[in-house]
């Protein structure tokens, strides 16, 4: 970070920078040095060389500046939720950040040109003014990794500090996280924990210093649902490529549908659970959802490792499963084509290993939609080799409720018959078309 005592701005200071004959506004950040970075109100951030550009202080107008939401004070932001919200109350709510890292707490290491996670929960606090107007915040960081380096135990160690941030008397809690493996790690904590309050999980497809970044915009949504009355564990971020709405995900119906779009999130077999309008900061409930306070704490942890999710392919040799079997795994999924098949040649090998009291779930390669394996043949004989539908649900998904649920049982009957019901939302009756 460089040193600013001797320059005529600080950081965090709104200023005024003109380059090539245009002008530009903006809170200063953290910045590289001989970089300034601005926030400017649309929520974007502009990056210049400092020796390019002329830096005005904006002491009279730093006070308007700061007005969030697009001018409008989120002590007036309106809620479309029951009147149980903590915002209706009059106060603002407790809520706890938690940091994992991510590229929502990420800038450019202008050294290698490589996006670091650097950034801490105050770090997000403090680029993100509008976000003290929203809630009472407390900062805490769990990790500072990106999303590539979760693993299970991290799951289970995030999901311990969530609880104890409820236990503590927060209101709800913001856990910023990187978008790649986000619906791991929302699922994992969806079958551990049972909340009275809100749970939202929040990242963004491009760093903090960098001009289109979506993290303010998906960070102030989230806030906004983490004080709302939506006690799910969800994941908010921008519902179109524009800044005009964030979507609120179930963490069982949630997967990451692109590489760098902002709005690469989506809802399969499902509708969003609500949006959130950028403009006048309401949330719009889609459909039903668990209410704050409706059910109490619970917490059930504990992971089973040695599960497999295996995806089928032409050609692909049953071996693969065997390799597994002879491995000592206790769970394997497999992602089958459309309806939910594989290869005949596969079926002995699914038998072998459901005579060995490792369950077996079959999903679909294809998302949408569920799986059938009543239609043909080939799935008659899975079935009766002792696979176990997935209906709906996500191939990820499903071996996080596998490694959930035989982390919970050793009983083979019982880890069947969870396996193949709903539990959180994860498998729906009836999948949309």
């Amino acid at each position: 970070m460089p040193d600013l005592t001797n320059k005529s701005y600080n950081q965090g200071d709104w200023v005024r920078v003109e380059k090539d004959g245009t002008v530009y506004e903006g809170k200063v950040m953290p910045s590289e040095k001989g970089y300034i970075t601005l926030k400017m109100k649309s929520g974007y951030n502009a990056g210049f060389l400092e020796s390019k550009v002329k830096v005005s202080l904006l002491e009279s107008k730093a006070e308007v500046l700061e007005s969030p939401g697009k001018g409008q004070s989120p002590k007036q932001a309106s809620i479309e939720t029951s009147s149980s919200s903590t915002e209706g109350a009059g106060k603002l709510p407790k809520i706890s950040i938690l940091s994992t890292g991510g590229t929502i707490a990420s800038k450019i290491d202008y050294r290698t040109g490589a996006v670091t996670s650097q950034f801490t929960a105050n770090d997000i606090l403090s680029a993100i003014p509008e976000l003290r107007e929203i809630g009472d915040f407390k900062g805490r960081v769990i990790s500072s990794i990106l999303s590539e380096n979760m693993e299970p135990a991290a799951w289970e160690k995030l999901a311990e500090a969530v609880v104890e941030e409820i236990e503590a008397g927060a209101d709800g809690i913001l856990i910023t996280h990187g978008t790649d493996t986000m619906m791991y790690s929302a699922a994992a904590l969806s079958f551990m924990i049972e909340t009275p309050v809100p749970i939202v999980f929040v990242g963004s497809q491009r760093s903090a210093d960098r001009p289109s970044s979506d993290n303010a915009m998906n960070a102030i949504c989230a806030a906004l649902v983490a004080g709302s009355d939506i006690a799910e564990i969800s994941v908010v971020m921008h519902g179109t490529s524009s800044d005009d709405y964030c979507e609120v995900h179930r963490g069982t119906k949630v997967r990451k549908m692109h590489t760098s779009r902002r709005d690469a999130f989506k809802s399969l077999n499902s509708k969003p659970i609500a949006h959130v309008d950028y403009d006048n900061w309401k949330i719009e409930p889609l459909i039903a959802y668990t209410k704050r306070g409706e059910v109490s704490l619970k917490f059930k942890p504990g992971l089973e490792t040695k599960c497999a999710l295996v995806k089928f392919t032409p050609g692909a040799e049953p071996a693969i499963l065997d390799s597994y079997i002879k491995a000592g795994y206790r769970g394997i999924v497999i992602e089958g084509t459309g309806l939910g098949h594989v290869s005949t040649k596969w079926i002995p090998s699914i038998k072998k290993a459901t005579d060995a009291q490792i369950p077996v779930v079959i999903t679909s390669q294809c998302l949408s939609g569920r799986v059938c394996d009543r239609v043909y043949d080939t799935g008659r004989d899975i079935l009766k080799a002792g696979a176990i539908e997935g209906g709906d649900a996500l191939p990820e998904i499903t071996l996080v409720k596998m490694m959930w649920i035989l982390g919970q049982t050793n009983n083979f009957e019982e880890a069947r018959k969870l396996l193949g019901t709903d539990l959180k939302g994860e498998i729906t009756n009836r999948t949309l078309q």
